[in-house]
């Protein structure tokens, strides 16, 4: 089996080495192919810009994993819907066999959910420019290949962290996590989960669903996270908004709270129909993965 990663940056790339450890070829397309691992057969590809390489004979699945060159609309356009558009368009004139198409997408697209729980069948409603853009690219996706003799897989990844992406932690270390006053509910999965749920559902055996949601078991509250990694790190517990909105007169409030976005909203994910593939998670909760993360930079559990 042949996989093409369309966008192989920390993501895709994790992922490639996994389907490679498995025996399948790899190919990845990015910017700068010669920073690809020996696993993963690279091509120069900017996505964005289209004029893509052809579609490698004998691809059974196409993976998706686009990132953003920055935080901004016009960005997130380029990347998850021109990008996208242009790999269909190569997908679709090729003659290359492909199964299944896997777009990574995200929770984003739901919004806020005022801490409920949501899943698969619950209706998208993003409240900010980049999940209504991912939810853009989610129909693109669908729309395209309807017809087509493909499988059109939309992956909903909550907050990725992991290996270089220790965002949280830092704010620990520095002191500026905040607490929020008021529950907060965060999804969230590791990286190297992220990654073996690609390989799960591009080679499953049985019919992948349209969508799923990639986030761990454990939707916690944000205050719980940030109390933990204090322990963890042997630090004080960061103060609450609450303190800190009453010392700056309310003028804090509406802020991101523990550096989250607040477009990331309040609710919290099921991953049922994920687990229900087969799955098993190596992180099923933050505790586990962000003692991994702190294992591997010498903090030791207290």
């Amino acid at each position: 089996m042949t996989v093409l990663l369309a966008g192989c940056g920390d993501l895709g790339t994790e992922a490639g080495l996994r389907f490679a450890a498995v025996g399948h070829r790899v190919v990845g397309w990015r910017r700068s192919p010669a920073n690809l691992p020996p696993a993963i057969e690279g091509a120069a590809a900017d996505l964005s810009a289209g004029n893509l390489p052809p579609i490698p004979a004998g691809t059974s699945a196409v993976v998706v994993a686009v990132a953003a060159q920055s935080p901004t609309e016009n960005a997130y356009r380029a990347a998850y819907v021109d990008g996208l558009s242009h790999v269909l368009d190569a997908v679709l004139a090729s003659e290359a066999g492909v199964g299944r198409v896997l777009f990574v997408s995200s929770t984003a697209v739901y919004g806020d959910a005022a801490g409920g729980w949501i899943d698969e069948s619950t209706t998208p409603e993003p409240g900010g420019f980049s999940g209504r853009i991912m939810r853009e690219a989610e129909e693109l996706l669908f729309e395209r290949l309807h017809g087509a003799g493909m499988t059109p897989i939309a992956l909903r990844l909550g907050g990725i962290y992991g290996p270089g992406r220790t965002r949280l932690i830092d704010q620990v270390r520095s002191g500026t996590a905040v607490i929020p006053a008021e529950p907060r509910y965060t999804n969230r999965i590791h990286r190297d989960d992220a990654a073996a749920a690609i390989v799960q559902l591009c080679s499953m055996d049985a019919v992948p669903a349209p969508m799923y949601l990639g986030v761990d078991d454990d939707p916690a509250e944000l205050g719980e996270v940030l109390t933990f990694l204090s322990v963890e790190l042997g630090l004080p517990r960061p103060a609450s908004s609450a303190g800190v909105d009453a010392q700056a007169g309310g003028d804090a409030v509406g802020s991101k709270a523990g550096g989250e976005p607040a477009r990331g909203g309040n609710k919290r994910c099921c991953n049922a129909l994920l687990r229900s593939t087969g799955f098993e998670f190596q992180y099923p909760s933050f505790r586990e993965g962000y003692r991994d993360i702190l294992a591997g930079v010498g903090v030791r559990h207290p």
